[in-house]
């Protein structure tokens, strides 16, 4: 058996955010309303498990909007899409639900009025990241992308009083506010949103992960490894003193990572479902810890309505 640790902490809140329930149950529900195939366009949310269950049931992944069957149904994922695959979708007939966030959608609404506004905008985010990708989308010729502080230092603007920042939503708390601090000293004229646009969940995870980190050992986070938040999760576990892992889920524990370990921590990203924290737990259980605590750092009851279509179709159903 090896080591057995003396003690379980879970974070709190941990596991899916607002956003991402809201999308699986959009396709739970147009599999239940219209039958299989219903086409998905990119993984739904980043999770390996949940696109496994979906794909179960009749939910059909494709790369693009051009891999649907013309007239067919398509969902777009949580991460939003750029303008140009809804025209695509209109080519091809496709009827179509969207499931993007509606905290994404806020920073696409961000983009479009600093674009009409003349802005250059400083998107702050991962390269090739769905969100990314589809944020970019909405004006392409004035969105430049920065993901370090170094990227700023290099950054080339034609007019260093018309410039704006947004950011994605999934990234570091503090690595984000320090790219900022950065652009604030190079552009003093740069304007943003309100406050970034990192969400409510990214942050209450971060902020939980911070706390559970000083008290533990070793941190599990379940997670994808597409997941942005997830990866970021363990960076901060890390930063913040601990031994850190993803993991997809606890078939990939591996013995050395527990050797001396007496507290594990555990925590599991936006788009992981509590049953595969569950089984980390029972396969704790299983080799003899019996301490198990939640550590609540923040209470979370963000809730968000299903797509119009979907609310129409059920209640004609």
């Amino acid at each position: 058996m090896g080591t057995t640790p003396e003690k379980l902490l879970l974070a709190a809140p941990r596991g899916y955010c607002a956003g991402v329930d809201r999308a699986v149950q959009t396709v739970e529900r147009a599999l239940e309303l219209y039958g299989a195939p219903v086409y998905v366009r990119k993984e739904i949310v980043h999770n390996k498990y949940v696109v496994e269950q979906l794909r179960e049931r009749g939910a059909v992944f494709v790369e693009s909007e051009q891999d649907v069957p013309e007239g067919a149904t398509v969902v777009f994922s949580a991460h939003g899409v750029a303008p140009s695959v809804h025209a695509g979708a209109r080519m091809r007939s496709l009827q179509t639900i969207d499931a993007t966030c509606p905290l994404v959608t806020k920073v696409h609404v961000e983009a479009k009025k600093f674009a009409a506004d003349g802005y250059t905008i400083v998107l702050i985010g991962h390269a090739g990241h769905e969100e990314v990708e589809g944020t970019m989308g909405e004006a392409p010729e004035n969105i430049v992308l920065v993901e370090s502080e170094e990227d700023v230092d290099r950054l080339e603007v034609p007019d260093p009083e018309r410039v704006a920042y947004i950011s994605q939503t999934t990234l570091s708390v503090d690595e984000t506010r320090s790219i900022i601090n950065r652009l604030r000293r190079r552009f003093p004229a740069i304007i943003g949103p309100r406050t970034d646009d990192i969400c409510y969940a990214t942050t209450n995870r971060q902020a939980a992960v911070k706390q559970l980190a000083v008290q533990c050992d070793l941190v599990l986070v379940i997670g994808s490894r597409n997941s942005s938040n997830s990866n970021r999760l363990v960076e901060v576990a890390r930063e913040h003193g601990a031994d850190s892992h993803l993991i997809d889920n606890e078939r990939e524990v591996r013995e050395e990572w527990l050797n001396g370990k007496r507290v594990v921590g555990i925590t599991s990203g936006a788009s992981a479902p509590e049953s595969l924290v569950q089984r980390l737990v029972d396969f704790f259980r299983a080799r003899g810890t019996n301490d198990v605590q939640e550590l609540e750092v923040v209470h979370e009851d963000v809730r968000f309505m299903l797509p119009k279509v979907i609310r129409q179709d059920m209640a004609a159903a």
